[in-house]
């Protein structure tokens, strides 16, 4: 970049002075070394680049999505499948990066013909994703960009992302705060997640926007995990859509969920979903009247758990043909 480009993306840091970018509101000085809840500072501290054929066949097609996951998160879900960068104590898999080299990965594998750029967890790093897709632009290139979002952000920040971001995809993980207090360490996620999505609802509307290949140009995508044992709360997040947002919004509903070491003793975590589970839930995407997304087939699991050890996280070898289904249209 030139250096007039890199001064016009330069002005995130202000944001992170006094730290308010999601609903954790630490308030850490983030510029001078300061760790709030997610652990992060002021830099670019990346889990992984790769590129992915991810759950969702109207992201990425033929090449993939360009897949930036932020390391660390303003969740601590005790079951991420990312936990190996997720986590905010303990041994850190990422890589610290200074934002021209950055926009020099991306720009190299753009410029390779691949349409989306994703950016996975980036709730605690908007400023930092927000300097990226800045940066990328002043290359004259126009990605797809994605949101891959775990919900737990506040509505302000996402007003600011409207012209920036193309494509939301926000997980809908529980409507019991219990469950989030529990698993997630965050009894107020359901309040603040439903907030999130109306948001982003009120920028995308209802429908998703492809093109003549069916790759997505810009919409809502919102997926949900279904959890063991949890069959009440997945039905209630399939109402919350339906019955406050739309049925017309596109539904990935994740048939993935596997184990991860933290919780393979767990008695409700420790296990897989099973058939009847997710077939219930899948019966009330239909009585709900949802007519655009995907289900997925119960031997996914092990197609998507990633290694961030690895160059490649999710290595082809681990894929199997016909894991993601599309649902009724």
């Amino acid at each position: 970049m030139m250096w007039e480009d890199i001064a016009a993306v330069e002005s995130w840091r202000d944001e992170l002075k006094h730290c308010s970018i999601c609903p954790r509101d630490c308030g850490a000085d983030r510029t001078a070394g300061q760790l709030g809840y997610c652990r992060t500072g002021a830099d670019f501290r990346i889990g992984s680049l790769c590129l992915h054929r991810g759950e969702e066949p109207a992201l990425g097609g033929a090449k993939g999505i360009y897949n930036l996951f932020f390391a660390h998160c303003n969740l601590q879900c005790t079951y991420c499948q990312n936990h190996q960068i997720s986590r905010n104590r303990g041994t850190e898999i990422a890589e610290r990066l200074e934002l021209p080299v950055l926009i020099d990965r991306i720009a190299e594998i753009l410029a390779g013909g691949v349409r989306h750029l994703g950016f996975v967890s980036p709730a605690h790093c908007i400023p930092q994703m927000k300097a990226i897709i800045a940066g990328v632009r002043a290359r004259g290139l126009r990605p797809v960009t994605v949101m891959n979002t775990n919900a737990y952000d506040r509505p302000e920040t996402l007003r600011a992302l409207a012209e920036l971001i193309d494509v939301y995809l926000p997980d809908l993980k529980y409507l019991d705060g219990a469950l989030a207090a529990r698993w997630s360490d965050a009894v107020d996620y359901p309040v603040v997640a439903t907030a999130a999505l109306r948001e982003m609802h009120r920028q995308k509307g209802s429908y998703l926007f492809c093109d003549a290949s069916g790759d997505a140009e810009a919409g809502l995508i919102v997926r949900h995990l279904v959890l063991p044992g949890q069959v009440a709360d997945s039905k209630r997040c399939l109402q919350f859509i339906a019955e406050e947002l739309s049925p017309s919004v596109h539904v990935s509903l994740l048939a993935q969920y596997a184990p991860p070491p933290d919780v393979a003793a767990d008695p409700l975590l420790g296990r897989r979903v099973t058939a009847e589970e997710y077939a219930e839930v899948v019966a009330e995407l239909h009585r709900l009247g949802f007519r655009h997304g995907w289900v997925q087939e119960l031997t996914s699991p092990g197609n998507y758990v990633p290694d961030f050890r690895r160059a490649h996280p999710f290595e082809p070898s681990r894929r199997s043909p016909g894991s993601v289904a599309a649902a009724p249209r």
